[in-house]
Parts: structure tokens; C-alpha cells; sequence
């Protein structure tokens, strides 16, 4: 018999992806140049030029050593890396043992979940959300619930969140900075948050997770308030990945930092390799965890993406939208001009423009951009979009 679960997953269709196939198909007809795509965050820089000398210099290892089978919870000169790493720039502890590399961040999140909860336990996290995490929650056994959204600020919605974080809640998943909406959450926010997670430890007589996603952790713009969030939570799991700081999305490399201020950090590691050997993963390949190493504290040149956010916020609200302006990631998150965002962004098809609907993100009425995109056709688009809002909307 055929799992009923996963068929009825396959009827449920990704819109980015949708969205994507429809501007490849009118790609196709008109130019790549002339369609106008905000809807998937690839990254549009390239790799910094350390990591394709590092990919030569590992051409010359030891044939097993660079493809042969990594230890089961990693590579030990990997971890030590990542783990000195994170010490020197954020002021933790980290030991190799807290460190455990996975398939990117989406394979760090899988991970945490299934180390800290059980079939029918709950998932706490924050509208704007991203989609996947309902397969990667869902699929454990544990079931996500989402906490409303604060739209004037896309900051927590603390009182909402304490009136949903019951007994059953055994992990919060937050993402900061944020994919849909740009926004980084303070220190004052994760301050908050963790406060009113210790309090509801002690209401309930068992320890609450917090798992912090931060792929877009490069990615912060001038001035904005970024805290580490392990800093200030003592049973945070850091969930990376390297796909936007090194551009290198399709290599699937990341890792799970457990905060050794937390008495069973390394316990936590060790089960996260027996979660592998259910779950298929067993390690991301040898060659990205020695090219992360030796690239560790490198980025591209991720300007381009303050860049891009500085003109679309300004020429966004010149023309009319309501916009809470990003404070890092290669996305903003407007308010459509319309309530039924789907209408929306069907409509903005006509002129070329695939923007992202805001329902799937948890918050109804707006719509994303992944700004990821050469900056002269973010320029190029502006006029289009101005007309698309003027002949449709009258703005």
C-alpha cells in the first residue's frame, strides 16, 4: 500500500516553484532579460574566489581521505573549525563535541526536532514562516502550530505566543534573519523570548527548545540589531547552512551548533547521529565539510543585497506600498494592493512580475520579493512596477 501521508503531499504543489515554471516558460518565449523574477532565493552573487582554490587544493588530497566515508557525527577537524569559529566572532564556548554538520540548515532543523520532541508533541513558531517547515515538523510526528504575526513590525507576537505556548509546546522554531520578510529580530525580542520560555519551563516542569534557523545570518544590513540568539537561550540549537554566505545552495552543507551552556549539549550531538541512521541522512558529503573549514570565516560579496533592498524599499513606498523595511536576507515582504495576495500576483504576471503570495508564509494580503537578482534589473523593473500598480490599482 501506497503512504497516504506523502501522496496527499504530492498534490499540495509548491507556489515558488509554480511560480519559478511560469517565468521559465515566459523566459522561454520572451528573454530572460524581460521577465521580471522575484520569486526563488538563489543567490545571485558568486563564490568568493577561496573557494575555488580551496576546491583545487582538495583535488590533491588523499583520494579516501577527501571522498571516503565522513565519522558518523562528522568530520572532527570540521567541527573543531566551525566550533573556533563561532567562539571567536560571537563569544560562546563551543567545543567540537556541540557541533554536528548536516545538509544545510533544513537538514540541521529536521534534526532538532526529532532529538527534542514525540508523535503529538508541539512546535511553536512565528508568522512569516517558512512553508517547508511544516514538512520538516510534520513528518517527525510533531505537529506545528503557528503564532500569529505582529504585521506593523513582523517582531514576535509575545501576547499571542504566551496564549499558544502550552504544556504540549517542547520546541519554538524561530528564523531570524527572516525569510519572508527581511526582519532581524532584536535583542530586545530574543531577550523576551527567552524569558517567557524559562517562565513556561518552570510552569510545566520540562525543558522547552528553542531552534534558531539562520541560513541569512550573513546577511545583515547596515546598523541593524542582530544578536546571536544562543547567547541568550540556554537550549538553543543553532541550525546553519552555508547556501547564502558562500553561494552555495546546491552543495548542501551545513551544520546544528547545540549550546554547551545546555548539561546535555554533546548527548544531543550524539543522538543527532542516530537520528541520522533513521532518516537516511549520514553526513553531508566530505569534500564540502573540508571546503567549509578552509573557508569558514569567508563570504561572497553579499553588498549587493543591501543594495538592492535600499532602492526597492524606497521605490516601493514612493509608489504606494506598505512595507516594513528588511533589516537583512535578500527578501521584503510588501502589502499587496489588494486582500487576496494570489489575485495579486496573478495579476502582476501580466506584466512579467512573479512575486510570491503571502498565504503560505502564514500571513494573509502581502506579498514576497527575492531581490537576489542583478541590480540593474531590479532598476529596470521599477517602472514596470509602477505601471502594473498605477493601470491596475489607480495608485
Amino acid at each position: 500500500m501506497l503512504s497516504e501521508q506523502y501522496i496527499q503531499m504530492t498534490k499540495q504543489k509548491s507556489v515558488i516553484r509554480n511560480i519559478a515554471e511560469a517565468g521559465a516558460k515566459r523566459a522561454a518565449e520572451i528573454g530572460y532579460d524581460n521577465v521580471f523574477d522575484y520569486s526563488l532565493g538563489n543567490p545571485s552573487v558568486p563564490s568568493p574566489e577561496s573557494v575555488r582554490n580551496t576546491l583545487h587544493k582538495l583535488a590533491d588530497m588523499e583520494p579516501m581521505a577527501l571522498h571516503g566515508y565522513s565519522p558518523t557525527l562528522g568530520i572532527s577537524s570540521v567541527r573543531e573549525a566551525i566550533a573556533d569559529s563561532l567562539n571567536r566572532r560571537f563569544g560562546m564556548e563551543y567545543a567540537a563535541a556541540h557541533i554536528f554538520p548536516t545538509s544545510g540548515a533544513a537538514g540541521a532543523v529536521a534534526h532538532a526536532v526529532r532529538a527534542v520532541t514525540k508523535p503529538g508533541d508541539t512546535v511553536l513558531t512565528f508568522a512569516p514562516f517558512f512553508p517547508e517547515y511544516m514538512p520538516y515538523i510534520n513528518t517527525s510526528g510533531a505537529e506545528l502550530k503557528v503564532v500569529p504575526a505582529d504585521t506593523a513590525s513582523f517582531q514576535i507576537n509575545f501576547e499571542a505566543f504566551e496564549e499558544m505556548c502550552n504544556e504540549n509546546v517542547m520546541a519554538v522554531l524561530i528564523n531570524t534573519p527572516n525569510n519572508p520578510s527581511g526582519i532581524v529580530y532584536t535583542t530586545e525580542t530574543i531577550k523576551r523570548l527567552a524569558e517567557i520560555l524559562t517562565e513556561k519551563e518552570q510552569a510545566y516542569g520540562h525543558d522547552i527548545f528553542l531552534i534558531s534557523d539562520e541560513p541569512y545570518r550573513e546577511i545583515i544590513f547596515s546598523d541593524v540589531d542582530a544578536p546571536y540568539v544562543a547567547k541568550y537561550y540556554d537550549k538553543t540549537m543553532t541550525c546553519y547552512s552555508f547556501s547564502k554566505s558562500l553561494s552555495l545552495p546546491g552543495e548542501r552543507i551545513g551544520y546544528i551548533a547545540v549550546n554547551p551552556a545546555y548539561e546535555h549539549a554533546a548527548l544531543l550531538v550524539d543522538m543527532f547521529g542516530q537520528i541520522s541512521r533513521g532518516i537516511g541522512h549520514n553526513c553531508p558529503t566530505s569534500m564540502m565539510q573540508y571546503l567549509i573549514a578552509e573557508c569558514i570565516d569567508e563570504t561572497s560579496d553579499l553588498s549587493v543585497y543591501e543594495e538592492n533592498k535600499n532602492i526597492l524599499y524606497k521605490e516601493l513606498t514612493r509608489i504606494g506600498f506598505s512595507v516594513v523595511e528588511p533589516g537583512g536576507t535578500f527578501y521584503i515582504f510588501p502589502k499587496a494592493l489588494e486582500s487576496d495576495a494570489v489575485a495579486f500576483c496573478n495579476k502582476a504576471l501580466k506584466y512579467d512580475l512573479l512575486l510570491v503570495p503571502s498565504d503560505s508564509f502564514g500571513v494573509p494580503g502581502h506579498f514576497r520579493m527575492a531581490y537576489c537578482v542583478p541590480t540593474e534589473k531590479v532598476l529596470r523593473s521599477i517602472p514596470v512596477i509602477e505601471r502594473f500598480a498605477k493601470e491596475v490599482y489607480g495608485i
